[in-house]
């Protein structure tokens, strides 16, 4: 299984899933965790999972497709995000017709965060 990770350590509002990686990676060997950038080309391959901050979320939340999310306003190509490229890969034909993200509130306590997503990654190990 592969865990797709998005965040920008600059920020401290899109920083968590970056910060759990290292514990992720020691709780779940066997899943590869991968950092990816939400403003470079990249496909989704099947059975993958998808780690990101959501904003506008009180508590950690699975997704399963990106039909669940408000389409966000667009004014400029600053404004382009993971909602974009999943949105653009979905119209090509491209996204996974199964897809599950799991979106962390921008200032969790990141125990409660690493415990939500341990919830979900346990019975997908091999």
């Amino acid at each position: 299984m592969i865990v797709l990770v998005f965040g920008n350590p600059d920020l401290d509002a899109d920083a968590l899933p970056l910060r759990m990686l290292s514990e992720l990676r020691m709780r779940f060997p066997n899943i590869e965790f991968r950092v990816v950038d939400p403003n470079e080309e990249f496909d989704i391959p099947n059975d993958t999972l998808i780690l990101d901050t959501v904003v506008n979320i009180s508590e950690p939340r699975c997704f399963r497709g990106i039909e669940e999310f408000a389409t966000p306003p667009r004014i400029s190509l600053h404004d382009f995000d993971l909602y974009s490229h999943l949105a653009f890969l979905a119209k090509v034909g491209r996204l996974p017709k199964h897809i599950t993200i799991i979106g962390i509130p921008p200032m969790m306590v990141p125990s409660g965060a690493i415990a939500f997503v341990s919830k979900w990654l346990t019975p997908m190990q091999p």
